[in-house]
């Protein structure tokens, strides 16, 4: 174990994660006199509302998810600490932080966590299995070679029950991520695949969006949701609303309508949008912190001024914290890691103390999402509106957000080259995408248990192949054995 150093006498800022949160809060305090520890279990700061458009073929990981060292490189106050935080002593001022078994504890004299949020499956953990959510790098990389092996193994598929339910995409939530992606999910099929195979035709995939609600983008209100629905049933997406879905296997979903009678959808491909948790750092603050309490996501109800009860120097940001009418947007965080890097600032400069700080006040800047190529709804204050304009506002307001200029002109030039042709740059998909995720578990977890977990993603079902079926896909997750780890490859 190694305790970082004491340091100059600066007051010592340490932020626990490098989203919107913890990238803005470091930014913030860069002029002050203190010295900045960003401590992250990811490399990089990710740009995660567009992390669909990495799924779906758009953007490449680079454009969306720069190096956090390199951002930081010229704020000579801030270093980058990489690992994952696995405690945090509030008494003594440390966090404990772990990187491939080494431990390091970096004392603190402020502390902004924001951590942020991870998919929620209500209970029903087991159905990542099955289903990845879009909230990380390798759920978007995981979800491209997922779709992009539908279609592969569609082209060899031996039944047509077998093609229809490889061609079948269900997303769950009908929220902006799922609206966006099952957007470009019906685009990659109707127009950048279309010609690429000679057994089938790309068009011919079903994209259903399920939705437990009344209504797709239920928080924007019945204007805005009734126009993106029309917009993504022109484009031949079948909504089904007043949907929950019960139970997800490595074949399909199994759903329950409102009037209790039970369903089930055959597809190869799924993924989950329907609900997101605040991370246990949340949690462990609140059994820390006398009086501290979390909501039923897991989110830190925090005090006016954002910090923890009893604690004045513990901020709590972004989508770990708990504040009602703020969404769990990046607005949000970034101005919550903003307002705590204020305090701190005048903290140090001696012109306030915690009991004078004013209550943290959010500014709504509006909602935005987009559901196809030149159609988005926008939501600005009481303004709301959709079609061309809103498209094009959401273009400048991502635009504006992503880290770097290089990033910038890249991205551009990939939206032109998508959305005014057919063709998309990033259609590169391994298999060790789909099942990174799954090995990892089967290392890291109870090896029998770990098998079980790989096999049942896969779909096998020894000894044999299941009924409807083909002996080329015994896996059921649109890839042939041959290509699966620990498949027979035949050469030459």
């Amino acid at each position: 174990m190694s305790t970082q150093p004491v340091g100059n006498g600066r007051h010592r800022v340490v932020v626990i994660g490098s989203g919107f949160g913890g990238l803005f809060g470091t930014k913030h305090l860069k002029r002050a006199d203190v010295e900045v520890t960003l401590i992250s279990k990811s490399t990089t700061h990710l740009f995660q509302p567009l992390l669909y458009q990495v799924a779906t073929g758009i953007l490449s990981v680079g454009e969306i998810a720069p190096a956090t060292r390199l951002v930081l490189r010229k704020q000579k106050n801030a270093r980058v600490l990489l690992g994952e935080v696995t405690d945090i002593d509030l008494e003594q001022r440390a966090v404990t932080s772990v990187l491939l078994g080494e431990t390091t504890v970096t004392p603190y004299d402020s502390l902004i966590v924001a951590t942020g949020a991870q998919q929620s499956y209500f209970g029903n953990d087991q159905f990542a299995t099955f289903a990845p959510g879009m909230k990380t790098i390798d759920d978007a990389l995981e979800l491209r070679g997922r779709i992009l092996g539908s279609f592969e193994q569609a082209e060899v598929a031996r039944t047509q029950e077998e093609r229809d339910r490889l061609l079948t995409f269900v997303v769950v939530g009908a929220g902006p991520t799922g609206v966006e992606l099952a957007g470009q999910i019906a685009e990659l099929s109707d127009r950048t695949l279309e010609g690429t195979f000679h057994n089938i035709d790309p068009r011919d995939a079903r994209v259903i969006l399920v939705e437990g609600a009344g209504a797709v983008l239920g928080p924007m209100g019945p204007k805005l949701g009734s126009k993106a629905q029309r917009r993504l049933e022109s484009m031949g997406v079948e909504i089904q609303l007043n949907a929950l879905v019960t139970d997800v296997d490595a074949h399909g979903v199994t759903v329950k309508d409102q009037d209790g009678t039970t369903r089930r959808i055959e597809s190869s491909c799924k993924v989950w949008s329907a609900g997101v948790q605040a991370s246990p750092l949340g949690k462990m603050l609140a059994e820390r912190s006398d009086g501290t309490e979390v909501d039923r996501a897991g989110r830190v109800v925090v005090e006016p001024d954002l910090t923890i009860k009893g604690h004045p120097n513990v901020f709590v940001v972004g989508d770990l914290m708990s504040v009602p009418g703020v969404p769990g947007q990046a607005q949000g965080a970034i101005q919550g890691a903003t307002y705590a890097a204020k305090q701190i600032k005048a903290e140090i400069a001696g012109k306030q103390n915690p009991a004078d700080r004013r209550p943290f006040k959010y500014f709504n800047k509006g909602s935005m999402a987009t559901i196809s190529r030149f159609s988005a709804v926008c939501q600005v204050g009481k303004l709301e509106f959709g079609g061309f304009i809103a498209w094009l506002a959401w273009l400048a307001l991502h635009l504006y957000y992503l880290v770097g200029y290089r990033s910038r002109i890249i991205t551009i030039i990939q939206w032109f080259v998508t959305f005014l042709g057919r063709s998309r740059g990033q259609m590169a998909a391994t298999e060790q995408w789909i099942f990174a995720r799954l090995a990892l578990e089967a290392v890291y977890g109870d090896s029998e248990e770990g098998e079980e977990i790989v096999r049942g993603a896969a779909g096998r079902r020894p000894p044999g192949p299941a009924p409807g079926v083909s002996p080329a896909d015994p896996t059921g997750n649109g890839i042939a054995a041959a290509d699966k780890p620990g498949g027979n490859r035949k050469v030459g």
